[in-house]
């Protein structure tokens, strides 16, 4: 799961994620700011909460930690699709579910636009081709009420069963130098 990045002066990046919904994030998000960049513009992270009109009382950060409560939160699944098997993940209509059950929300769409603020502020990540899209900007809203659009918690341990590496094109490339810094990246 690592991917290089050439730095303007010819300098050699290389990025490794822990799995390859992380790597995929990271080229994405890497790809919208170098298109940014590209067009001219000034690139800046839009707010969510702006963006949506979010009302300043609803905290996604204590929100998040009531949904991944053990005992009254969103319960983490193994779940089957096209021959994949997707570890320590729930559906996109078991969120909106326990929204409207937390009375967090008071309607499905209330609780489609607080589920995109968490699914675009990192709180909840997508897993499988479905929600990968949505978020993506491939549909209507960025989070999908579904059965069959799959999320996680960036810090569940989710990883999908039954990928093939011939689903992805890597460049097989032998790495050499020096490491110059070390550590993990972080998406807030």
């Amino acid at each position: 799961f690592v991917f290089k990045l050439t730095a303007a002066k010819q300098q050699e990046h290389f990025f490794q994620a822990a799995y390859l919904e992380e790597r995929d994030a990271w080229v994405r998000d890497i790809k919208k700011a170098i298109h940014c960049l590209d067009g001219g513009q000034r690139f800046a992270r839009k707010s969510t909460r702006k963006s949506i009109r979010l009302p300043e009382t609803i905290n996604l950060s204590a929100l998040y930690l009531s949904m991944k409560d053990p005992e009254k939160g969103i319960k983490e699944l193994k779940l089957e699709k096209d021959k994949k098997v997707f570890n320590h993940c729930f559906t996109g209509s078991c969120v909106i579910d326990w929204l409207v059950s937390s009375n967090a929300i008071r309607n499905r769409k209330e609780g489609l636009m607080l589920a995109s603020s968490l699914l675009s502020e990192g709180y909840l990540q997508p897993a499988g081709d479905t929600s990968k899209s949505a978020a993506e900007g491939l549909s209507d809203t960025p989070f999908l009420d579904l059965s069959d659009a799959y999320y996680y918690f960036p810090d569940s341990g989710f990883f999908c069963e039954g990928n093939s590496s011939d689903d992805d094109v890597v460049l097989k490339e032998e790495f050499r130098g020096v490491v110059v810094k070390q550590g993990c990246l972080l998406k807030q």
